[in-house]
C-alpha cells in the first residue's frame, strides 16, 4: 500500500450515513425483556458496559429514529404522513435526562414524552392529535412502556420522581444504565422493591461482531482466497472486544482509508492504520 495510507483526514464525514440496524442475539434478548416489562407493567433495569448497544437496541425497539422524523411534522398545519409502524407497535416513549436535569425538567419531561406517544396512537386510530402540549400526565394512557436512558444521571430526587410517575400510571418503565446501577438502586427500597426484572446487556460475541462488520466492508479479494479479508476481520474483533461503538468507529475509519487509497479489498494494513488513527489500542 502507498504512503497515503495514514492520511485519513482529507475526507469529510457524510451526513446521516447510519448503517442499517442489524438484529443480534443481545437485541433479541433485550426485545424479550422489554416485551415482558411492557406486558407486566413492572420496572425493569437494563445495565451493561458503554458502547455495547444498549441505547441502540432501546431506540430501535421504540422506533425512536422514525419518531424523531415524524413528530416535528405534527407541529405544522399540513397533512401528516402515517404514524410510523414501529411507534404504533411498541407504544413506547424514550426519554434521556440531561446531565444536570432538575426535578422540574424531569417532572415535565416524563409525562410529555409519554403524552406525545399517546397522541400519535390517537392520531393513527382517529386522525386527531391533541395540540395542547402541556396536558396533565394522566392523558398518557396509550403509552405502554417508558424507557429512560442514561439513568445514572438521575439523582436521589430524580429517582423518586420516576417512582412517583410509575405509581401514577399504568405502564412499564425501563431504566438503562452502567454496571453498578443495580447496586446503587438497592439503596432506595421504595424504588428497588418495584423492580420486577433485571437484564444485563452483554458485548457482542466474536461470531456476531464478525458478521456485523463484514456487512459494511468490501468483499474478499478472490486472488488470495480471502485470507487477507479474514485476517483483517479477526484484527477488528480483537481490537474492539465486542464493543459495538468501537467497531462502528473502526469500520468507518477503515472504509475511509480504503477510499483514500483507492483500494477495493479489505487488508490487515488498513485495519492497523485505522487503529492508529483512532487511538483505540492494538
Amino acid at each position: 500500500m502507498d504512503h497515503t495510507l495514514l492520511d485519513v483526514t482529507i475526507l469529510d464525514d457524510h451526513a446521516d450515513t447510519r448503517p442499517a440496524f442489524v438484529t443480534t442475539r443481545e437485541h433479541r434478548r433485550f426485545t424479550e425483556f422489554a416485551d415482558t416489562v411492557r406486558s407486566h407493567r413492572y420496572i425493569g433495569l437494563c445495565y451493561g458496559a458503554p458502547g455495547i448497544g444498549k441505547t441502540l437496541s432501546a431506540r430501535h425497539y421504540a422506533g425512536t429514529d422514525e419518531w424523531e422524523q415524524w413528530h416535528p411534522l405534527s407541529r405544522g398545519t399540513g397533512a401528516l404522513p402515517p404514524v410510523p409502524e414501529a411507534v404504533q407497535q411498541s407504544r413506547t416513549a424514550f426519554f434521556t435526562p440531561t446531565v444536570a436535569a432538575t426535578i422540574k425538567q424531569i417532572d415535565q419531561g416524563l409525562p410529555r414524552a409519554c403524552q406525545h406517544i399517546s397522541w400519535a396512537i390517537d392520531y393513527a386510530q382517529h386522525g386527531h392529535v391533541d395540540p395542547y402540549v402541556h396536558a396533565e400526565s394522566q392523558y398518557s394512557g396509550n403509552t405502554e412502556l417508558l424507557i429512560i436512558d442514561e439513568a445514572d444521571r438521575l439523582r436521589t430526587a430524580g429517582l423518586e420522581q420516576v417512582r412517583d410517575f410509575y405509581d401514577r400510571h399504568r405502564m412499564g418503565v425501563i431504566l438503562i444504565g452502567m454496571p453498578g446501577i443495580e447496586k446503587r438502586l438497592a439503596r432506595y427500597p421504595q424504588l428497588y422493591s418495584r423492580i420486577g426484572f433485571a437484564h444485563e446487556y452483554r458485548p457482542l460475541r466474536s461470531d456476531e461482531l464478525t458478521a456485523v462488520v463484514a456487512q459494511r466492508l468490501p468483499d474478499p479479494d478472490p486472488d488470495d482466497s480471502g485470507l487477507a479479508h479474514t485476517a483483517a476481520l479477526a484484527a477488528i474483533v480483537r481490537a474492539t472486544n465486542g464493543n459495538f461503538r468501537l467497531a462502528d468507529r473502526l469500520v468507518t475509519q477503515v472504509n475511509r482509508i480504503l477510499t483514500i487509497n483507492k483500494h477495493t479489498h479489505l487488508t490487515p494494513e488498513a485495519v492497523d492504520a485505522a487503529q492508529e488513527a483512532l487511538l483505540i489500542g492494538r
